[in-house]
């Protein structure tokens, strides 16, 4: 898994990709082949701020919690962080707020990527608008083949800064059974604790890391990891939020 790792680290150094910072090499947070959207169509979405630069996706659970990945709250403190809500730009418009406290999944591990989840407790709570609301969680996994959208501020080309407005790109989902067969490059990697998604000409790691992966208006998916970018043995993965329903609900 060390060896995996590292190339997994190379690979994102190769692609040059500007990293906001807080994120993991592998993890870069490319939305490639997406276009520009509007908050008011995912007004569940922010932007999760380290240190006053865009970090990280999330998504509203509830109006003081946010759900987001497990590796974009290493080695930090929670005075650090703070998200914007209700804004289609990750630098102006909405609403910021401090970030109290956060939990990271207890079984969350750093190189084999399994229960990549946590939740971010909100120093004050929302207020809901047209450009503030919280997303479902998934209750079962999506079949394979269904349609699924991401969304966040990832740069939108190799070597590129990440850009002030939203983006959305549409993805097609694959089963952890599928994903770990032999037509991808994962193989046993892929856990039960993570769903797969991809399509042609998209980025294989779609989104900010921690961003929501969102199918028939639930979130089933949380940005975690990939290999490169719109590379078709590699699609993007992400935390399986069926999967890990019960301990965001106990959590939360």
């Amino acid at each position: 898994m060390l060896k995996f790792v590292i190339l997994l680290s190379v690979v994102a150094c190769a692609f040059g990709a500007a990293i906001p910072e807080g994120l993991l090499p592998q993890l870069d947070g490319r939305i490639v082949g997406g276009t520009p959207t509007n908050i008011g169509d995912y007004p569940y979405q922010i932007s999760l701020q380290r240190n006053g630069g865009h970090s990280c996706g999330g998504s509203i659970y509830n109006n003081k919690i946010i759900v987001t990945a497990a590796h974009c709250l290493q080695k930090v403190a929670a005075s650090a962080l703070r998200i914007r809500a209700g804004s289609s730009y990750w630098n102006s418009g909405g609403v910021l707020i401090n970030v109290s406290g956060f939990k990271n999944h207890e079984g969350y591990n750093a190189n084999t990527m399994v229960n990549d989840i946590a939740i971010i407790h909100l120093s004050s709570p929302l207020t809901y608008s047209s450009n503030i609301r919280p997303i479902n969680l998934a209750s079962s996994s999506p079949n394979n083949g269904a349609v699924a959208v991401v969304t966040g501020w990832g740069t939108t080309n190799n070597g590129g800064s990440i850009p002030d407005t939203l983006q959305e790109v549409f993805v097609d989902i694959i089963s952890p059974d599928m994903c770990a067969s032999s037509k991808y490059g994962y193989g046993s990697q892929i856990k039960a604790t993570m769903i797969c998604a991809a399509a042609s000409g998209k980025d294989a790691c779609q989104g900010d890391s921690g961003g929501p992966l969102a199918a028939n208006n639930v979130l089933v998916g949380v940005v975690s990891w990939g290999i490169g970018c719109a590379q078709p043995n590699y699609p993007g993965v992400y935390a399986n939020v069926a999967d890990l329903r019960s301990w965001v609900i106990s959590t939360a």
